[in-house]
């Protein structure tokens, strides 16, 4: 998969093929974001007015580039959690050992999207400082990336939740959800105002 153009990867998307479904779209959503983070680093460092901020903006620079190849990876990881969880689907229900089976997939096939939601978690953090330290002409990017990942937070939660919802062990379940939707208040909060203060500085010029 990972070697596909984007016009495939789009085209299977929104085909009848499983994958890549909501989890593999939102880690590729997640990795434009901390892209375009990136990028702002790129288009500061070295300017003068900016040169205060280069070892901060280099360090920005190499988390935002883990970040963007781990995101990449979160494709391949949900694709791979997925096809067990399909293949326990397409047994009968009342198959040896089928509800054992089918909790140990959707543990597995939660936990890419929660990976992801944290990764953007920590985009949305790195972007805040990026908003204060990058240049002014690449601003407008960082406020990109900041949405793309707050909306990779809603999607991320969304495919935790179909699997979480499944789940005969409430307690694993549950404290999984409340992590995730405290990271999601939290973090699409801070996207947010982060987005409208630098549309704000924008808009004073």
């Amino acid at each position: 998969m990972e070697n596909i153009t984007l016009k495939e990867f789009t085209e299977l998307a929104a085909s009848k093929q499983p994958v890549p479904g909501g989890g593999s779209v939102s880690a590729l959503c997640g990795s434009l974001s901390a892209a375009l983070a990136e990028m702002v680093t790129n288009l500061t460092i070295g300017k003068k007015k900016y040169l205060e901020y280069t070892f901060e903006l280099s360090d920005i620079r190499k988390e935002l580039d883990i970040l963007r190849t781990n995101l990449l990876d979160c494709i391949r990881k949900d694709q791979e959690a997925f096809k067990p969880l399909a293949e326990v689907y397409a047994l009968p229900k009342d198959s040896e050992n089928y509800q054992d089976k089918l909790e140990h997939c959707l543990r597995n096939a939660a936990d890419p999207p929660l990976l992801i939601l944290k990764y953007c978690c920590r985009i949305i953090e790195l972007d805040e400082r990026l908003a204060v330290i990058g240049s002014r002409i690449s601003v407008s990017d960082a406020a990109s990336s900041v949405m793309l990942a707050q909306g990779t937070l809603y999607a991320a939660y969304v495919n935790i939740l179909v699997n979480t919802s499944l789940m005969k062990d409430r307690e694993y379940a549950q404290n999984m959800e409340k992590e995730a939707i405290a990271l999601l208040d939290e973090y699409s909060v801070l996207a947010l105002n982060i987005y409208d203060d630098i549309c704000k500085r924008l808009s004073n010029g």
